[in-house]
């Protein structure tokens, strides 16, 4: 995973399009912020701050990255913007469609200046269909690919939010591996420059693989809440309250696991029960589970399963998630010296960087760097400066 040589534009903010380029600048690439000479991108403001007076969220997934501010509705602007993409190797975006084709800066344009340009758009619904120019969030795009409907015990209950944006996500880290198929394609040879429509939506939707099928077919076992194998409808597949008001998750869906469990508790008379689908037989074992498990706290039960081959896990907050042996073994939590912590790269290997580029840039801080990059002199950079057409704010 070095991506080294590979220099990214990246038009998007918040959260989506900035994972997606962190991935990779993480892997090696030269990722590029273009943002606007006003507020930039708006997750730099975004409460909590870190110790640099900085959005958390915003240094989460802008490190190592260069910030370029221009205005790209001035025509100077435009034509600044032009004379990057000559010598990128993609642009990502994540504006509403239709914006870059108004602001002059739309894929059919780019491929002027760049015919091997590889351009990704990463919105909410996609480039088409009905809902194209809708607004949304990561909680409409859940809605819409189904992930909400199975966040409860049944119907008659509320959905729940899910405590991350599964969405922007899911999308950003799609739209990177979209990124590096192109590239890769590219390179060996089969494709020249390509483009890319992801939609948020759609990646959710795409990891329904399991409940797919019956929602396709029509089958009578279509997937509702609190019903199915993989939404609370068996006992051994389900979450569990403890003696310390914490929870636990049994994941037995195989046989095995289940013997495993019931042998660990001293609970053999319930090993027949598993594979039942007399609703009487999984009542009478889910209320069984339930009194069991609250005898014990979540960290008992960790002492006590923890070793068993049984498909279990404690239910952790993040603020225990980050601390916990098993991530700081992956080193999935770093701290720099000199920067605030944040969470590494989300896989090991032989070609993964150990080390990456902890700053977080200042907006706007190398617009003259890369324009003189791009072929501009000294007297045309400040006069682009002076007019308000690139922005240059320092470190």
């Amino acid at each position: 995973m070095k991506l080294d040589g590979i220099r990214v534009l990246d038009l998007s903010r918040l959260l989506p399009g900035p994972y997606a380029t962190q991935l990779l600048a993480d892997s090696g690439a030269e990722v590029v912020k273009v943002e606007d000479t006003g507020a930039g991108d708006y997750a730099r403001a975004m409460e909590p701050l870190t110790s640099r007076d900085v959005g958390a969220i915003f240094e989460m997934v802008n490190r190592g990255k260069r910030s370029v501010a221009i205005d790209l509705k001035d025509e100077d602007g435009r034509t600044a913007f032009y004379r990057l993409v000559e010598d990128a190797d993609v642009v990502l975006e994540g504006f509403r469609p239709g914006v870059v084709d108004r602001l002059g800066i739309d894929y059919e344009t780019l491929t002027e200046y760049n015919e091997d340009l590889i351009y990704c758009s990463l919105t909410g619904y996609g480039q088409n269909g009905p809902w194209a120019d809708r607004a949304g969030h990561d909680l409409n795009y859940v809605s819409l690919a189904g992930l909400m409907d199975l966040t409860r015990d049944s119907t008659a209950e509320k959905p729940q939010v899910p405590g991350y944006q599964i969405g922007d996500m899911a999308g950003g880290l799609f739209a990177a591996f979209a990124i590096v198929g192109a590239v890769l394609s590219r390179e060996l040879g089969n494709t020249d420059g390509e483009y890319i429509d992801v939609a948020m939506t759609d990646v959710v939707a795409s990891f329904s693989q399991s409940v797919a099928y019956q929602s396709l077919t029509g089958d009578p076992a279509e997937p509702r809440p609190g019903e199915t194998p993989l939404t609370g409808g068996v006992p051994w597949y389900d979450s569990y309250e403890t003696a310390d008001g914490k929870w636990i998750t049994l994941g037995a869906l195989e046989p095995k696991f289940w013997r495993a469990f019931c042998e660990a508790i001293d609970r053999d008379d319930l090993v027949d029960a598993h594979g039942s689908e007399n609703p009487d037989v999984l009542a009478a074992l889910a209320e069984e589970l339930r009194a069991l498990f609250r005898e014990r706290t979540r960290d008992e039960w960790e002492t006590v399963l923890g070793d068993v081959d049984a498909a279990f896990a404690g239910v952790y907050a993040p603020a225990e998630t980050v601390d916990h042996p098993q991530f700081r073994a992956r080193d999935l939590v770093v701290r720099p010296d000199d920067a605030p912590p944040r969470l590494g790269f989300p896989a090991c290997g032989s070609a993964v960087p150990e080390t990456t580029d902890e700053t977080v840039p200042v907006h706007g801080e190398h617009s003259r760097e890369y324009l003189a990059g791009a072929g501009y002199d000294d007297d045309e950079i400040e006069t682009l400066l002076e007019s308000g057409v690139i922005r240059r704010d320092a470190p």
